[in-house]
Parts: structure tokens; C-alpha cells; sequence
């Protein structure tokens, strides 16, 4: 019986169905046409770009959110953009700054930053920078001019040369680099371009005169919104970012002495993120120099004064990092490989505990001086705990040559009796301790005292700083058996 064979057509695709051969169905798949193609591969691409600009608002969002001064800054800039260029919309505006109204735009883009120092010290050096480069331009112009057509062009040049490679050798010199490198490149520029115009230009002084207008204009306006609008001041983001690191480096402290001790237990995200604040500590020196500088230009603000030691914080930053280092070779003792027996580590537990946390003890309180500007009452009773519970340490590792292992298994010793059988006797394990565990134990307990001395360096930068910065005395008599018993009841639950 021949199979009869039917074909339909809907809608462009054409169906093709086979009856009465008997044959097993067959799965039927349309043709697709070109259009159709295209039209899908158009599809799947729309999908994906549409998902990738969700995910990057989804960022963008998330960022808003944690940290709104982002937002405040850009609108901001926005407010000084949208007033300065009403002097090249209004006509009188733009006619007093002889048209070159687009000098202060560019001013405001150029040098309006997200801190009150950032800004000032772009502004100052632009302003100065470029009012030096323009004297020194038209003194150059009118030598120029006094010494005739031919040598004009030869002393143009080379002052050009001679002011610009000087100007960009002084950029090398750290102390320039740190605080003028933006006025160097401002003079270069300036410089070069009112020189060399100048040779083409009649009028160069009032050329020079309008641009360093609207270069005051833009800076003045800057100033004025960073400062009166939601100022962000980089003193106070460097003080913040001190006294919050100490905290971390605290209780990455406590988290790696009670993890070492306590290896088998479950920590939780937030204990092991709080094991890892010590990095913080170690990628912040570059954030802190450039705080501290900036700071330098800020006026006085808040509790802060115009002569604030903000060098100091560096100090005390370069301390807490010599003291990160040793955690972190405390986190490799933690994942290395050969660990000391429990029986070694029970002996030294207990004293080491009490160190890391006495340690921590001290780091927190220094924070708390720093936050609160007040110094402290019971950081001199703190280091002396501190210092006795070191001392309690040594004496236990002195005391690890006599510790005797009493979870080895006795061993059997061979002894002949008079009809020459051997028979074995079980003896008591004599003090055999592994030499890599004591090698662990020991290093780690080394490093627990380095750590000692070098945070005794963070209590003398702190103090340095309370000096210099003039912190008020607290007087508060009562508190102190209250701390001593807190921090007493906290060690107690550490060991």
C-alpha cells in the first residue's frame, strides 16, 4: 500500500506529513527563512544588551547607596558648571570676560575634585601657575620685542626651552611632586602658549589678562561650592580611615590567636571577613599619603585646626602596618602544613590567648583616643598588662623543653631472660616533642611578642599625636574599674 502524502502551508512554512506506510512518526521541524534568522539572532543580541545595562545600573545603583557623597559630588559639579557658563550665555557676562567665557568652564572641570583639599590645592596651583607663567610670558615678550625682528623668534624659543625643561625637571623633585606637580604642568602650558601666541598677537597683555579672569572666576566658584554645599573634607576621610584600621587590625588579631588554638571550629563569614581586616591596613598607605596631603590645604574645620600634625597620622599608619605584617605571618602559620601536636599547643594556649587579646585590648583603646580626640586613662594599665602577659609567655616557652608527651603510647622494650627468650616489657614514653611542631608553635608564639613591641610603637605615635594635637584629658575616675573589668571579663572569655 503506497503511503499517501499531504502537504499544508501556514503562514510561509510548509508542513510535509506522510499516512498509512505503517513507519513510526517522525518528528517535524519547519523551515526557517532568512528573515526568520535574522530575526532571531536580532532578538537574542537586543536580550543581551538589555541584561548587561540592567547589571550595570544594578553597580551603579548599589554604589549611590553605599556611599551618597558619590551622588552629592556629581551633583555638585553640575551646580558649578550650570553657573559658570551663564557667563557665556548672558551677553554682558560674556562681553566683560572679552569671550573667553570657556577658560572658567574648562577651570571647573578641570579642578573641581571630590575633597574641600583636592579642590583648593588644584585651584591655588592653577591660579598660581598660571599668573607666574603669564608674567614671566609677557617679560619674555617684551625682551623679545626690544631686541628686534631677528632675534625675536631666538629668544622665544629659548626661554621656551630653558623654562620648560626646568619647569619639568622641578616635577621630579618629591617635594614639588607632592604638592605643585599640577602648577608645574599648568606653567608649562600656560607659558608655552601666551609665548609663542604672543608672536603672532598684538594685544598679549590683554589676552593674558582675560584668561587669567575667568581662570579666577572658575577656581572662586569652585572653592565656593565645594566648601558651602556638603563639603567632604580629606582631614576628617583621613582621620575616619586611621581609627577604623585600627579596629580592624585589632580584631584580625583576636581572630587569628583564637583561630590557631581553636583550628577544628566553624567560623562564620563575618569572623573570617573581620580575620581578614588586617589587609585593609596593609593597601591603605597609598589612600592615607594622599589624605594627608590634601589635608595640608584644607582651613580649619569641625575639630580641627589649621596646623593639625596631619603627618602624624602617616606615622601611625607605617605602625599599624609594621604590626599587619605580623599577622599576616600569623595567618601563614595558620595554613601551613606542619602544625604542632594539640598537647604542645594546650601547654601555650591559654598565655597566648591572653596576649592576643591584652594586645587587641590596647589597639582598641588607641582607636577610641583617636575617634574621640580624648586621651586615655587606662592605656598605661592596659600596656602593663599587655607587658606581664608577655612575660608569662616567655616563661612558657622556656618552660617546653621540660613539657613531656603524655599522649605518645608507651614503647616496648626487649629484655633476655636466663633461658635466652626475649620478652618485652612496656615503658613510659620519655619527653619526645616534634621538632617541626615545636618549630610552628614557637614561631607563632614569636611573632605574638613581636607584635607586643610593635604595637607599643602605635602607643607612642598615638601619644605623639594627643601632644601635638592638643587632645583633652578625660577625667573620669569612675569608668576606670568599669573598662579594667570589661576587658578583664573579655580575656576571661577568650581563654
Amino acid at each position: 500500500m503506497m503511503a499517501n502524502q499531504k502537504k499544508f502551508s501556514s503562514g510561509g512554512v510548509e508542513w510535509s506529513i506522510r499516512v498509512g506506510d505503517g513507519s513510526p512518526p517522525e518528528i517535524l521541524v519547519p523551515h526557517e527563512t532568512l528573515a526568520g534568522r535574522v530575526w532571531l539572532g536580532l532578538k537574542d543580541k537586543i536580550e543581551r544588551l538589555v541584561s548587561r545595562v540592567w547589571r550595570f545600573l544594578e553597580k551603579a545603583w548599589n554604589l549611590a547607596v553605599d556611599d551618597p557623597r558619590k551622588v552629592i559630588h556629581c551633583l555638585k559639579v553640575g551646580i558649578a558648571l550650570t553657573v559658570v557658563s551663564l557667563f557665556y550665555y548672558m551677553r554682558p557676562l560674556y562681553e566683560g570676560v572679552g569671550g573667553n567665557a570657556m577658560w572658567a568652564v574648562m577651570t571647573v572641570v578641570v579642578v573641581f575634585e571630590n575633597t574641600v583639599g583636592a579642590t583648593l590645592c588644584k585651584c591655588l596651583n592653577r591660579v598660581v601657575g598660571t599668573s607666574l607663567a603669564g608674567l614671566l610670558a609677557i617679560g619674555v615678550h617684551w625682551v623679545a620685542r626690544q631686541s628686534g625682528e631677528n632675534l625675536e623668534p631666538l629668544i622665544v624659543g629659548a626661554s621656551v626651552f630653558i623654562l620648560a625643561s626646568a619647569a619639568t625637571f622641578s616635577r621630579f623633585i618629591p617635594t614639588i611632586k607632592a604638592r605643585f606637580d599640577y602648577g608645574a604642568v599648568i606653567f608649562i602650558l600656560t607659558f608655552s602658549l601666551v609665548t609663542v601666541s604672543g608672536y603672532r598677537i598684538d594685544k598679549l597683555f590683554d589676552m593674558a589678562h582675560q584668561r587669567l579672569s575667568t581662570i579666577i572666576i572658575g577656581t572662586s566658584l569652585c572653592i565656593l561650592v565645594t566648601t558651602l554645599i556638603c563639603p567632604i573634607w580629606a582631614g576628617k576621610e583621613l582621620y575616619v580611615l586611621i581609627y577604623k584600621n585600627m579596629d580592624k587590625l585589632a580584631n584580625s588579631l583576636d581572630g587569628c590567636v583564637s583561630q590557631y588554638f581553636d583550628h577544628g571550629d566553624e567560623k562564620t563569614d563575618k569572623e573570617d571577613k573581620a580575620l581578614l581586616g588586617y589587609k585593609c591596613v596593609l593597601n591603605s598607605k597609598a589612600t592615607e599619603d594622599i589624605m594627608a596631603n590634601f589635608a595640608r590645604w584644607e582651613p580649619a574645620h569641625g575639630q580641627f585646626n589649621f596646623r593639625h600634625p596631619w603627618k602624624q597620622y602617616l606615622k601611625i599608619g607605617a605602625s599599624m602596618r609594621s604590626c599587619a605584617y605580623c599577622i599576616e605571618a600569623l595567618i601563614g602559620c595558620i595554613k601551613s602544613e606542619n602544625q604542632a601536636p594539640e598537647f604542645i599547643k594546650k601547654h601555650l594556649r591559654n598565655t597566648c590567648l591572653i596576649v592576643g587579646s591584652n594586645s587587641s585590648g590596647v589597639i582598641k583603646e588607641l582607636a577610641k583616643t583617636i575617634k574621640t580626640m580624648k586621651k586615655s586613662n587606662t592605656i598605661d594599665l592596659l600596656v602593663g598588662e599587655m607587658n606581664s602577659a608577655v612575660q608569662e609567655l616567655q616563661n612558657d616557652l622556656k618552660s617546653l623543653s621540660c613539657l613531656s608527651n603524655s599522649d605518645s603510647p608507651p614503647f616496648q622494650e626487649e629484655s633476655e631472660t636466663p633461658g635466652n627468650k626475649k620478652t618485652e616489657k612496656p615503658q613510659k614514653a620519655t619527653a619526645t616533642i616534634p621538632l617541626m611542631g615545636v618549630i610552628s608553635v614557637v614561631t607563632f608564639a614569636s611573632l605574638l611578642i613581636e607584635i607586643v613591641s610593635r604595637t607599643e610603637a602605635i602607643v607612642k605615635a598615638v601619644e605623639e599625636l594627643s601632644n601635638l594635637a592638643e587632645f583633652e584629658v578625660t577625667v573620669s575616675k569612675q569608668n576606670q574599674p568599669n573598662q579594667k573589668d570589661e576587658h578583664t571579663m573579655h580575656t576571661s572569655q577568650m581563654v
